[in-house]
């Protein structure tokens, strides 16, 4: 298993290459004085353009533009956003952890419901259980997630007063920026540091500006994820070695729970880690509607005001969390079916 991990890992470096040839190449479709403007950070620096263009290499032969590019890269020197007025990687580190908050509530919310709604559904199928589950389901996942997530909006905070967007109430998003020296960010995620800085009123506001982000995504996304647990365990359940078991003895619980579940869990693993590794980017529509200025409120305003030095940036982090989801995949394989074997 260790000989298998320090491979992946190998081939991590090997994949993160490839990924930074294709965001290079779409770079390189750019003249350089427009590379050369993701680098301007003052007005002073824009009448200087020709000598940032020496300065990074934009005119040398293609090698070397690449050369000095993942130079840059390494010391993470990804431009500047025009979106958030500052260098990426700052902006990067203020605005992932809101997205990171976002998902510790709803990924596990969606991994745990859509296993045990699949498994049931599996289990008791064609009953009044899986047919609600399936049309829930349906409509979850044919719904875009703006629209349901507008229409959560309109009940709770429009109609019933509840559930306000935004990360903090204004109050306590005022009193937070006025005092740093008070109030410390260790993690960038308010439902923590509020803990962390003793402060229980404001992880609790936190958690009240979670609930209807955290819903949105998780009705919206464990949907497929039901769906691919309920076909595997109505597949496994067929099988010979579950009408073995029956034939057996043995108790229906054991059955669906011990066998028939944990050979089911593949295909659900596998859809799991996609889906919680491309929320990592953060869910533009979720995040646009609640007012939560996370990764995907950034990308989608980077994308319409053309802060190509984002957008590149946000390929290559994505790029590298896809590539830790599948080696962390493939480990759960051999965890849940003893039968896989890692060499």
């Amino acid at each position: 298993m260790t000989a298998y991990i320090i491979r992946r890992l190998l081939f991590l470096v090997f994949v993160l290459f490839g990924v930074s040839i294709l965001i290079f190449g779409l770079l390189s479709t750019f003249s350089p004085e427009r590379r050369a403007a993701a680098y301007v950070t003052t007005p002073q620096q824009a009448e200087n353009i020709p000598l940032i263009i020496k300065e990074y290499g934009l005119d040398k032969p293609i090698y070397v533009q690449y050369g000095k590019w993942i130079q840059q890269v390494a010391q993470g020197n990804l431009g500047w956003s025009l979106v958030a007025a500052r260098p990426v990687a700052k902006a990067f580190w203020n605005y992932f952890p809101t997205t990171l908050e976002l998902n510790l509530f709803a990924s596990p919310l969606v991994v745990i419901v859509g296993i045990w709604l699949g498994t049931m559904s599996g289990v008791y199928r064609d009953s009044f259980f899986d047919h609600s589950t399936r049309i829930a389901a349906i409509v979850g996942w044919s719904l875009p997630t703006f629209l349901f997530a507008l229409i959560l909006l309109m009940i709770f905070y429009g109609y019933l007063d509840l559930f306000s967007p935004g990360i903090l109430s204004s109050e306590l998003a005022l009193w937070v920026a006025n005092n740093p020296d008070q109030f410390v960010r260790y993690t960038g995620m308010y439902s923590i540091d509020g803990l962390l800085n003793g402060r229980p009123d404001i992880t609790l506001n936190a958690l009240n500006h979670l609930v209807l982000p955290v819903l949105t995504q998780v009705i919206v996304v464990v949907a497929l994820l039901m769906r691919v647990m309920r076909s595997g365990m109505i597949e496994e359940m067929s099988k010979d070695y579950v009408i073995t078991a029956k034939a057996k003895g043995a108790d229906f619980k054991t059955i669906y729970q011990k066998h028939a579940k944990r050979n089911a869990l593949i295909p659900v693993i596998t859809v799991a880690g996609q889906l919680v590794a491309l929320s990592m980017e953060g869910s533009i529509a979720v995040e646009v509607v609640f007012n939560r200025q996370g990764m995907g409120w950034w990308l989608a305003e980077s994308a319409t005001q053309l802060d190509m030095p984002v957008l590149m940036s946000v390929c290559m982090f994505v790029g590298l969390v896809f590539v830790i989801s599948n080696l962390i995949i493939d480990i759960m394989y051999a965890y849940v079916d003893p039968r896989i074997r890692l060499h």
